[in-house]
């Protein structure tokens, strides 16, 4: 029998975690050849829904509506820089297009760099074929640092916390975003409190474990998590890169959408297709394409229909969907998808809105079809997805079937994390096919049987 992974600790949804010494000077990682001269681009955080102002800081909440910040980008420093060469001379990872994310010092060393982004956009023929379409891409993010696209939405919430003075770091998670944020604490020299519900694939504990981190889990769901996670916030002072720093976080998750267009040559695919956990990098590929169209960087005018995939056991955006309504209502989560295990998901009223006005769709998919998606994209791309990439896998199936997804157009579908970090979801599915002795004549045999 196998032993579980031990956390370093373990809390009730309660129970803040003890104080932490203050961090060392932090070494920084050192950024790759060809990285930009960046200037602060940054006015402020402006409220998603009232449009009030607020300073720069680590805050994620309207203190007049409630409602979520964002970003205020300084949009004459970044149109006076941005342009498709300036791009193209940057380092291989998401900061080639640093123009275009916040910059909150003119400081070098508070950009964290471990390599994210930048990840292969494949073609997928096999696939393709299998389903019927003219044209399929993968945007394979299963090649960031710590397998998973969370490793572009930490390197920009980190980079933030430093500018912000920030010294340590943590996060609420189910486990990719852990894994991410203990890597690149590791490599930044700052302490990392990660918070993650007690039942996590092992995988994933062991890749947030080895780094250093402490890793704390919680009698809980991760809805249980963020919530503890939010006073935690509030009491340490703690620099929480989905909570307190989502604001800086959730613009990493647009380099997705710089990196499909300047990979398909500054031409926009028809329709993209991806996971949603809480919706917020869904949401973020859109504002991408229109953060590259209004400033004149692609060669196309139409945006992409979006369409969003969920697991049937963690389906609250999808549920919202099928009634017409942009009124999510939480669910108790019950999928082997984890990673999008989000019951109460905080961008899922924005989700539905760019589906609605996209044209695309949200859909969600059975436990035993999840499986299935991994396999048949392992089979005819080689390409190894964790649950997540099975279900958007499973869910592009359906699309195609039902029409929201049309044979001719041209896909690409996001595949956000590596298979290696849920293996347990194809136990009893996937093992050896054959068994012989050492002998040469027994395999053949084998082969004849």
């Amino acid at each position: 029998m196998t032993s579980s992974p031990t956390p370093t600790a373990t809390t009730t949804p309660t129970a803040p975690a003890p104080p932490t010494a203050p961090a060392p000077p932090a070494p920084g990682a050192t950024a790759p050849p060809g990285r930009h001269d960046l200037v602060v681009n940054v006015t402020g955080l402006r409220c998603r829904e009232c449009g009030r102002t607020e300073d720069l800081g680590a805050s994620h909440v309207c203190g007049w509506c409630f409602g979520p910040l964002e970003v205020a980008y300084d949009e004459e420093v970044v149109a006076a820089r941005v342009s498709r060469d300036r791009i193209a001379s940057g380092p291989s990872t998401l900061w080639r297009y640093g123009d275009l994310l916040p910059v909150l010092r003119d400081e070098p060393d508070d950009r964290i760099d471990l390599g994210a982004g930048f990840t292969p956009l494949r073609p997928a023929p096999r696939l393709a074929a299998h389903l019927g379409l003219r044209e399929l891409w993968l945007k394979d993010d299963t090649r960031n640092p710590s397998g998973s696209f969370k490793d572009r939405v930490v390197t920009v919430a980190l980079s933030a916390a430093r500018a912000l003075g920030i010294d340590t770091i943590a996060c609420a998670s189910t486990g990719n975003l852990a894994n991410a944020v203990a890597a690149h604490a590791a490599a930044a020299g700052m302490p990392a409190y990660v918070f993650i519900p007690h039942d996590l694939e092992r995988g994933k504990v062991v890749g947030s474990a080895v780094y250093g981190a402490n890793v704390v889990a919680v009698d809980g769901t991760y809805d249980d998590v963020n919530r503890l996670c939010a006073e935690v916030a509030d009491r340490r002072g703690w620099g929480f890169v989905n909570v307190n720093l989502r604001a800086f976080y959730a613009e990493g998750s647009k380099t997705i959408g710089f990196e499909i267009a300047e990979q398909l040559g500054w031409q926009l695919p028809d329709h993209v297709v991806g996971p949603l956990a809480s919706g917020a990098m869904f949401t973020k590929i859109h504002r991408a394409f229109g953060d590259l169209q209004r400033h004149g960087l692609l060669d196309t005018a139409e945006l992409p229909r979006m369409s969003g995939a969920q697991a049937t056991g963690c389906s609250p955006i999808a549920e919202a969907f099928e009634r017409g309504s942009l009124d999510v209502r939480p669910q108790r989560p019950d999928t082997i998808a984890r990673s999008l295990a989000i019951g109460d998901p905080a961008d899922g009223y924005y989700a539905l809105q760019v589906a609605e006005q996209t044209g695309g769709a949200i859909g969600h998919v059975a436990d035993a079809e999840v499986v299935a998606g991994i396999r048949l994209l392992a089979r005819t791309e080689g390409l190894f997805a964790e649950t997540a990439g099975g279900v958007t896998v499973a869910n592009l199936v359906r699309f195609v079937e039902q029409g929201v997804v049309g044979r001719d157009e041209r896909v690409v579908a996001v595949v956000s994390g590596n298979g290696y970090k849920t293996v347990e979801a194809l136990d009893g599915t996937a093992g050896p096919t054959h068994r012989t002795t050492p002998s040469l004549t027994d395999f053949l045999g084998m082969l004849h049987d």
